[in-house]
């Protein structure tokens, strides 16, 4: 049986929510493909299923929820920045196509499920690009604003494809992380030094532990600007990091 978007292997990666009643269709999918040149549109099912298959740098996904087909709700959110989720709201969701089946976690994959969303947030006036896996929801000109410069060889967006959230102790949470290397940190740090420098500090060790992947055994890490950190494998999901 092939996977679908209701499978795990398949599930979506990201999600582009427009209000209600202006969800794209087919007609402004293929409209796009052709004058940007970005993706190419490359299966439509019969009328009023609501889906298409897109073809981006040689990589399926399928999109759901298109107009013409069921309405689809937005994914669930629970860090919205530079917009207020309502209520009223539709999602196109992006998901990969099953010959990527079990790949979805990998770099490539998600850069170009990356780039995808960045492409079709041209189509109408979507209000947030969601990537799923950190329950995010980001306008789309600061979602594209940290995606592009990591497509360019920059640093992971931490902003974008992860969270990070205050700890009710003034520490730092991260969320997403999970999906890519199978843990997630709760970062700790003098706090004679602000909450602002924490936050630079969680975003270099974003950037780090996605290059690196999993903390296996306690080690130390200096980040570029920011001094040393001192990580600790408290679970196989979990981090604790303490700035040194």
């Amino acid at each position: 049986m092939e996977a679908s978007d209701q499978s795990p292997d398949c599930a979506p990666l990201a999600a582009l929510l427009y209000d209600t009643g202006s969800v794209p269709g087919i007609d402004e999918l293929m409209g796009a493909a052709e004058g940007y040149g970005e993706f190419t549109v490359s299966h439509v099912p019969a009328a009023g299923e609501g889906w298409a298959e897109v073809v981006r740098d040689g990589l399926t996904f399928d999109l759901r929820g298109l107009s013409g087909g069921a309405a689809l709700d937005p994914p669930a959110i629970a860090h919205a920045v530079g917009m207020q989720p309502g209520d009223d709201l539709a999602s196109l969701r992006i998901c990969p196509g099953p010959h990527l089946a079990g790949a979805q976690r990998l770099l490539p994959v998600i850069r170009v499920g990356a780039a995808l969303a960045m492409s079709l947030s041209k189509i109408g006036r979507p209000r947030a690009i969601c990537w799923i896996p950190a329950r995010n929801a980001v306008a789309p000109e600061l979602f594209n604003r940290a995606v592009k410069p990591w497509l360019e060889g920059g640093p992971f967006p931490a902003m974008a494809l992860a969270s990070l959230h205050r700890m009710p102790r003034g520490g730092i949470g991260s969320e997403g992380l999970k999906f890519l290397i199978g843990q997630e940190f709760s970062l700790v740090g003098d706090t004679l030094k602000g909450p602002d420098h924490l936050a630079r500090v969680a975003v270099r060790l974003v950037d780090w532990l996605v290059a690196h992947g999993p903390v296996v055994e306690d080690t130390e890490v200096v980040l570029a600007g920011t001094g040393a950190v001192f990580l600790e494998a408290q679970t196989n999901t979990s981090i604790v990091a303490r700035c040194a």
